[in-house]
């Protein structure tokens, strides 16, 4: 008998005020949006940039299922200790062979549900990586073996080549999901063969910033071009991300929509 299963993808955490906002706000939204399974990225929950051992820890017991992340894996040194050993943290699936850590897992919800999860990394405006596209076929072939239902998170800075990547797996998976650049798109959509899709899911972190930055330090960078440090800021925090509806006997999508959900104080 089919079923429906409701995915949570939540945004780029960045830095402390995005690892409160998530555990503060979650437990609510799972109950009010009947949440079977979510997948966090966090490359940017240890102070804006990077992962350790306090932030991994800290989104898995706040409700996290699955941690994908980005470019910014390796700027912690505490992650090469962690990846290996924690499989619910991903890492872009595209690195080269002999990577620590694996880019996609198969994983079960409290119902016994099987759900595969694949990160992969874009190259348009990115530092030099393996072709996503084809990694992305030989994770699909892989995890179909187990379950119809999988997601991928791809972690890219180009719209053109998300988009484009929505199309390569349309029909093939059940989501695509766009991170990297922490601007919510207003693209969501079901692809005609019935793969959920959106350009970026935004970030969580503080809604008055830059990128989740405190914004005088970037103005000032921008007007001046002299060096600046950019802290993070924790200036009204949000959750932003999407939840996507799948059939369980099918795979398909049935539904995908935009979540901001404010921290609200007090």
């Amino acid at each position: 008998m089919s079923t429906t299963v409701h995915v949570l993808f939540v945004g780029d955490i960045v830095g402390k005020p995005g690892r409160r906002a998530f555990s503060e706000i979650y437990p609510r939204l799972k109950i009010r949006e009947n949440i079977h399974f979510c997948v966090v990225n966090g490359e940017n929950a240890a102070g804006g940039s990077g992962l350790n051992e306090k932030s991994v820890t800290g989104l898995l017991a706040g409700g996290a299922d699955v941690l994908t992340s980005g470019d910014h894996i390796w700027r912690n040194k505490e992650v090469f200790s962690i990846i290996g050993a924690e499989r619910r943290l991903l890492r872009p699936a595209n690195f080269p062979p002999g990577t620590p850590g694996e880019g996609s897992g198969v994983f079960t919800t409290s119902s016994g549900l099987k759900i595969g999860v694949i990160n992969l990394l874009g190259r348009v405006f990115m530092d030099p990586i393996d072709c996503p596209f084809r990694q992305c076929t030989h994770e699909i072939d892989l995890i179909s073996r187990q379950t119809n239902i999988i997601v991928i998170d791809f972690h890219a800075e180009a719209t053109s080549e998300k988009v484009a990547m929505g199309y390569y797996c349309d029909g093939r998976v059940s989501a695509l999901i766009g991170t990297h650049t922490h601007i919510p798109t207003a693209d969501e959509r079901i692809l005609k063969k019935g793969t959920a899709y959106i350009t970026d899911i935004g970030m969580t972190g503080s809604s008055e910033s830059v990128l989740g930055r405190e914004i005088e330090p970037v103005l000032k960078r921008f007007v001046s071009g002299l060096p600046a440090y950019f802290n993070v800021s924790g200036d009204r925090p949000v959750l932003q991300g999407v939840i996507v509806d799948i059939d369980t006997e099918t795979g398909r999508a049935t539904g995908i929509k935009r979540v901001n959900e404010p921290l609200v104080e007090g």
